[in-house]
């Protein structure tokens, strides 16, 4: 739709827009509905559905590693198969093997997990209220079809772009789409001024944009691709930035590379000049690329965050992207609300009282006619209030009234108004809400029953009896009502002036019994617990105290508003407690804490908390959220609890750190193979490995290696935030790669020199020894490696490690000790030599486990 169509749908009369879209203002019928969803298909973005498999296939197939081997694949086709008169299909085929059982197993992971995803994400529900056979009701956002007629409330994601045809007191949060802070109101009617930007047009709401207060009927003009935010999506796909984890993956692949293209074409020089074959040495090079490349890195990647994804969802936390599992781990600093995250989230209305403190059931009935009337979302307050209402009959009370308007709740005024009418005619204006906004509207206070001037004296002394039972832990709200009400008027907020405050209603959301103990074991594990919260500062303290939050140091919102970025990264590392806390506010705090070098988690629900989960590394919601909390988060969880977010955290840690285990074999392992290539080069008369030797022991290798994601890992690794560092993986390559070239040299002596084995009749049997050293030294390094304590037997490893390690050195030692040798042209190993490999091998995994106690322990 051009931008002159669109204006002209806006401009236009409500029922000539509703006729050209074939609609009304009743609603389709169920019937119409699903013919037209057939018809023009979903609402949704096509960029977010499910790749095609062959394209999913093709982009995992297409990777640096993979087109190294398929370089080597071109060139053995030619040199063994085209070339020569006896073809040799060896080689040829273990390439193309370890190509497609790569890629099949990096597709079939990457398929799993998206299936997983998806199935795990349709338990976290999108709904709208569309008008349907003349009723609302809530439907799937993407069976919104165009003329559906639906009602938007608090909370609610607008789910097309629509215009406006009726509206009270709209507010739509166009952050997500313009970062514009505040929120816009939207009006029925067009404006006629000049704007560059659809979200400007006053009676356009933008599909991904929210209700923050009041409430409207809208009809659907743009659906799916042709919304603004679908024309949108592709730019905004591509300005996503890679975390942490993944720009240190991009980093070890580059450096591996680079270390490849340095020294190939050294092993390529000096196997040409010393061997006198230069077509050989050319294909031997590749071939070493070959077994240099971690071209399983893509699969144990995916196979370790499917894993983390599959085991958070079984402690009830939900991962919307499978990336964001690695800042899970990497998480120092958690922000969370109180209410139903520390707190029970179950609101006990435990006092309503009169200005003086004194029980007063009136008080109680004005709070509860406005808590029923009003349309928003009823929070739990609202809910609490009118629970304890009917405990004393007072549910009948509502038939003696009619609502005649409202003023809504939003964030600004904290506060929202009912305007009812009695059977005689009689009109009255009920507000409720902060105790502080109720005051300012306050001119007059009602103290038993006579009502006077509301002075600085009456002003503090009502002050003092809130600011005494917040301070006793209840949250407190303050109730106002005036009876001077026009006949025929248009109601807003300039209406709520001149009230009169007749009390308060107290809460009470009492600690989760399991808070305490979560909390500490949070902070054990290097997490520091942030309380932000829009509730008053007596009750959050309060709360806080009883679960361990240190409270000594806080602050309120007016506080962070007159500090600059400057001085509130300053002051937000020694608070834990932020009270009074506008949304806006929030994503400073949480932005604050991210430029100090915090991986920042952020745990919301609300409308208000959409800024914070966006500027998060790791938003979290939950599925009991409003639909622009979870749209903003990246981890759902199903259950509010900070021990099921705790289980999470440690889930994603333990993935990572399997990754940094693989990630550590890898780099050391191709580092000093290179070394061990380039030394067998330069003094032996022939060559160290034959291709096919280098490609089956690399299959071998990678084979134990996949057991990696699986396995468990230290208690002291889990400890703490744990982060993959390149810089780290470096120092342990430069360390423990020369550390295993050492015994490929000690291999080589004990051939040359003690076995004898010097001559070029004699290479298979050289081949066979150190082939044989290479898979069995790698299948076993790992359990050297995977632990921070080598001689400890506290962590074991897992069955399913062991397993595929057993299982690889069991097929080595059958292809080396039996006729099989000769099928990849090796010849049978001699017990002897198999007796010197096991000697080194177990020479090698002592030497490492002592270094890595005593010298990389030191350096770590």
């Amino acid at each position: 739709m051009d931008i002159k169509k669109l204006i002209d749908l806006l401009k236009r009369p409500q029922n000539e827009v509703l006729k050209e879209l074939g609609a009304s203002q009743s609603g389709y019928s169920g019937e119409k509905a699903a013919q037209l969803l057939e018809d023009y298909g979903p609402n949704e973005i096509q960029q977010k559905k499910r790749k095609n498999p062959f394209v999913g296939f093709v982009n995992v197939l297409i990777n640096p590693f993979n087109l190294v081997l398929m370089i080597v694949i071109v060139v053995t086709f030619f040199s063994d198969i085209l070339l020569p008169k006896e073809k040799d299909f060896v080689t040829f085929t273990i390439l193309v093997v370890i190509v497609m059982i790569s890629t099949l197993i990096s597709f079939i992971q990457d398929e799993r997990s998206s299936a997983a995803s998806e199935k795990l994400l349709n338990m976290v529900s999108n709904t709208t209220a569309a008008l349907r056979d003349g009723e609302f009701i809530e439907i799937p956002i993407d069976e919104l079809v165009l003329g559906d007629i639906v009602r938007l409330s608090a909370g609610d994601i607008i789910p097309a772009d629509m215009r406006v045809i009726s509206a009270k007191d709209l507010f739509i949060s166009q952050a997500t789409l313009t970062g514009e802070s505040q929120p816009i109101e939207k009006f029925v009617s067009f404006n006629d001024k000049k704007t560059d930007s659809e979200s400007d047009y006053s009676n356009l709401c933008l599909m991904g944009t929210n209700v923050v207060s009041g409430s409207a009927r809208a009809v659907v003009i743009r659906t799916g691709n042709n919304t603004y935010l679908g024309q949108m999506n592709r730019s905004l796909e591509n300005t996503k930035r890679p975390n942490s984890f993944e720009n240190s993956i991009a980093t070890i692949s580059r450096l591996l590379m680079r270390l490849m293209l340095i020294m190939l074409p050294i092993i390529f020089i000096i196997n040409g000049i010393l061997k006198g074959n230069f077509l050989d040495s050319f294909t031997f090079a590749l071939t070493v690329a070959v077994g240099l490349t971690p071209e399983m890195l893509p699969v144990v990647l995916s196979s370790g965050l499917a894993r983390g994804a599959i085991n958070m969802a079984k402690h009830e936390t939900i991962v919307k992207s499978q990336s964001s599992i690695s800042s899970f781990g990497e998480m120092d600093v958690l922000c969370t609300d109180k209410t139903g995250t520390i707190t029970q989230d179950n609101i006990i209305l435990e006092r309503y009282m009169d200005v003086t403190g004194e029980d007063d059931m009136r008080v109680l009935r004005h709070a509860y006619l406005n808590s029923y009337f009003q349309s928003g979302l009823k929070n739990l307050i609202d809910l609490a209030i009118i629970e304890r209402a009917k405990s004393y009959n007072m549910d009948d009370l509502v038939n003696y009234y009619r609502i005649v308007d409202e003023v809504p709740f939003d964030f600004a005024r904290r506060r929202m108004s009912v305007i009812l009418e009695d059977g005689n005619g009689k009109r009255q204006l009920i507000s409720k809400g902060a105790v502080e906004e109720i005051l300012k509207i306050c001119s007059y206070i009602d103290r038993g029953g006579i009502v006077t001037k509301l002075d600085d004296q009456t002003r503090q002394e009502a002050f003092e009896v809130y600011e005494q039972h917040n301070h006793d832990g209840l949250r407190m709200i303050a109730v106002a009502q005036k009876n001077d009400i026009p006949n025929e008027h248009e109601f807003g907020i300039k209406d709520e002036s001149d009230m009169v405050l007749i009390g308060f209603v107290g809460f009470l959301d009492p600690p989760k019994e399991s808070a305490k103990p979560t909390i500490e074991s949070l902070n054990q594990h290097g997490v520091d617990v942030v309380v932000i919260t829009g509730d008053s500062l007596g009750v959050a303290k309060k709360v806080c105290a009883k679960v361990g939050i240190d409270t000594e140091v806080t602050y309120l919102g007016k506080d962070i508003d007159a500090m600059d970025d400057t001085q509130l990264r300053e002051v937000v590392g020694s608070c834990h407690l932020f009270a009074k806390i506008s949304p806006v506010q929030k994503q400073r705090i949480v932005k604050a804490l991210q430029e100090n070098n915090h991986t920042v988690g952020f745990l919301g629900d609300g409308i208000n908390d959409a800024l914070a989960l966006k500027q998060a590394d790791v938003g979290i919601s939950v599925d009991t959220a409003v639909d622009i909390a979870k749209e903003s988060a990246d981890i759902i969880l199903l259950k509010k609890d900070l021990t099921v977010l705790e289980k999470g955290i440690l889930e994603g840690r333990k993935t990572i750190v399997n990754m940094i285990k693989y990630l550590e074999m890898a780099v050391s392992g191709n580092f000093g193979n290179m070394i061990s290539v380039i030394v067998a080069s330069l003094f032996l008369p022939f060559l160290p490995l034959l291709p096919v030797h280098i490609l089956v022991q690399n299959l071998l290798s990678d084979l134990a290696q996949t057991g990696i994601p699986f396995d468990n890992c230290d208690d002291e690794d889990l400890d703490k935030p744990r982060k993959l560092e390149s810089g780290r993986l470096v120092k342990f390559m430069a360390v423990f790669g020369p550390l295993s070239s050492v015994f490929d040299i000690m291999s080589f002596i004990v051939l040359y020199y003690v076995l004898g084995i010097n001559t070029p009749a004699q290479a298979t049997a050289f081949q066979a020894f150190w082939f044989t050293f290479g898979i069995l030294s790698q299948a076993l390094i790992i359990f050297i490696i995977r632990a921070k304590k080598p001689f400890s037997f506290k962590n074991k490893p897992s069955t399913v490690l062991v397993a595929v390690s057993i299982l690889s050195v069991a097929i080595t030692v059958a292809l080396v000790t039996t006729p099989l040798a000769y099928s990849i042209e090796l010849a049978p190993l001699a017990p002897g030599h198999l007796s010197w490999v096991l000697g080194i091998v177990g020479l090698y995994l002592i030497t490492t486990a002592i270094v890595k106690k005593f010298v990389w322990t030191p350096l770590d």
